[in-house]
């Protein structure tokens, strides 16, 4: 077969078979060609004792600059590849070589690299006992395409597995690569495997290390997070991300099979962002139960928890302004106004944001997370605000955050219509009195008004919309509460006391 060299077992076992067999089915039982049978039957060498070929079958197009040009220039760079090499030959010397040389100027560069060339890498294959290292890692996961409530979920996984046994936990980031989504995920991971290893080993993270030019330290609430679950933390070098390859492989599996779940389902949109979390830990389960075995040996050698995990939020002191709004991390959240003036603790969690007033928590809202084309994300709530504008409607039409404090888009919608067919006053007044109507518990209800309204392209009527969203008054009775007179309580107790004298005796 042509490129493939016919070894000497070949050769013994056509001999053989030709002793049965005619030459053409002989070489057909070991895989050579008629013609290869025939040279073998005409020579008594086997192939290894033929000698070495030494000469050229045509004529090499680089023998003239090959020492004088080609090996100077490698010497110089070692880095230079076939194609800048080539291009550089035809420059110096027009219309000499053609393109079909590359080939063969290819060969020649890597044969001298082999011979000449500078030292190269070595991955050394390592050894994980059980119970020793886990590893931790961040990957973008938004070429998932994953969809939340009908809009695009940018966000990233934390993915946190052990080296000897493959064990993984993963958990849905929709932040950067920051302490709390490193202490989050780690401690969820950590209570969910039921043991801590010895180990932990992440890359060059900022909520971990303190990259300096010379000084590479542990950051302080990272240390006590390790100090708190007897963990020995450890990085990779910078920029060798396959020193931290067992990890790092595993983003990748673990990406291709929500992917491929993902087409079975049919569908990339979830309701809520829990749902998605429960499918993405239904695939990691699938994963860690192919490795029971293996996880049944490394479990024993782990070391035990703590007695409670350890704080999983960055706190801050944040004070509410004027306008109502907390500013956290350059995240905008509205308030009640009974709480304008104060100093609250803000909580920052992964997921959600709490804010504290003492000992008692007054705001629990969801992390804002920045959309397109903003820095920060905002998260305004008409609740908080919708009291204040009904005293004061007009200031609805440039207020700052009123693009940020429609429930829905079917409002924007109405207020672009209003604004436009409307005087100011009055767009505004309509405008506020439908927030103060979705306040008071008809936000879904109204909305679906509004949308039958865009579609028969008419304006709101405030007044026919609250006649038509107030419950009726047949379903709420009036009842008359008739108050007994304070005698027929004497009579009652004292009825009592004549029947428990007669039970005595």
């Amino acid at each position: 077969m042509p490129g493939k060299k016919i070894t000497d077992h070949q050769v013994h076992q056509f001999k053989q078979h030709r002793n049965k067999f005619t030459q053409v089915a002989a070489a057909a039982k070991v895989g050579i060609s008629e013609r290869s049978a025939r040279r073998i039957e005409s020579s008594e060498a086997l192939p290894s004792q033929h000698p070495t070929r030494n000469w050229r079958t045509r004529e090499d197009p680089l023998t003239a600059v090959w020492d004088s040009e080609v090996v100077p220039l490698l010497q110089t760079d070692a880095q230079l590849n076939a194609i800048t090499l080539l291009e550089e030959l035809q420059r110096r010397y027009p219309g000499q070589y053609a393109d079909s040389v590359l080939r063969t100027l290819q060969r020649r560069v890597r044969q001298w690299r082999a011979l000449h060339g500078a030292e190269r890498n070595i991955f050394f294959a390592q050894e994980h006992p059980p119970g020793r290292m886990g590893l931790s890692d961040f990957t973008v996961a938004d070429d998932l395409g994953i969809v939340i409530n009908g809009e695009e979920f940018p966000h990233r996984l934390y993915q946190f597995a052990l080296a000897h046994s493959g064990w993984r936990h993963a958990t849905v980031c929709t932040g950067g690569e920051s302490f709390v989504a490193l202490s989050t995920g780690l401690q969820a991971a950590l209570w969910a495997l039921g043991g801590v290893p010895e180990e932990h080993r992440t890359d060059s993270l900022s909520a971990a290390f303190n990259n300096l030019a010379e000084q590479q330290e542990l950051t302080l609430r990272y240390a006590e997070l390790c100090r708190h679950y007897g963990l020995r933390a450890s990085r990779c070098n910078p920029g060798q991300s396959h020193e931290n390859g067992s990890i790092e492989s595993r983003h990748d599996s673990l990406k291709t099979a929500l992917d491929q779940a993902l087409r079975l389902r049919g569908s990339r949109g979830f309701d809520d962002c829990a749902s998605y979390e429960t499918f993405v830990d239904v695939i990691v389960q699938r994963f860690n139960a192919r490795i029971a075995k293996r996880l049944s040996v490394e479990r024993p050698m782990l070391k035990t928890l703590p007695i409670r995990r350890t704080a999983e939020y960055d706190e801050l002191p944040v004070h509410v302004s004027k306008y109502a709004i907390v500013n956290i991390k350059g995240a905008q959240y509205s308030v009640p106004s009974q709480l304008i003036g104060h100093r609250l603790m803000a909580r920052l969690y992964l997921q959600h944001v709490e804010c504290w007033l003492g000992g008692q928590c007054v705001y629990k809202r969801p992390r804002a997370m920045p959309q397109v084309g903003q820095r920060y994300g905002r998260d305004i709530d008409y609740r908080h605000l919708v009291g204040a504008l009904k005293r004061k409607p007009g200031a609805f039409a440039r207020w700052v955050l009123r693009d940020a404090a429609f429930p829905r888009a079917v409002y924007r919608q109405t207020w672009e219509r209003l604004e436009v067919a409307k005087p100011e006053r009055v767009a505004c007044r309509i405008m506020v009195g439908l927030l103060v109507l979705a306040a008071d518990g008809q936000e879904a209800q109204l909305a679906q008004e509004l949308e039958q309204l865009i579609e028969l392209d008419q304006l709101p009527d405030l007044q026919m919309l609250t006649k038509l969203l107030a419950p009726p008054k047949d379903e709420v009775p009036d009842v008359a509460v008739v108050l007994p007179a304070l005698s027929d309580y004497d009579s009652l107790l004292s009825a009592s006391v004549e029947l428990l004298c007669e039970v005595a005796l």
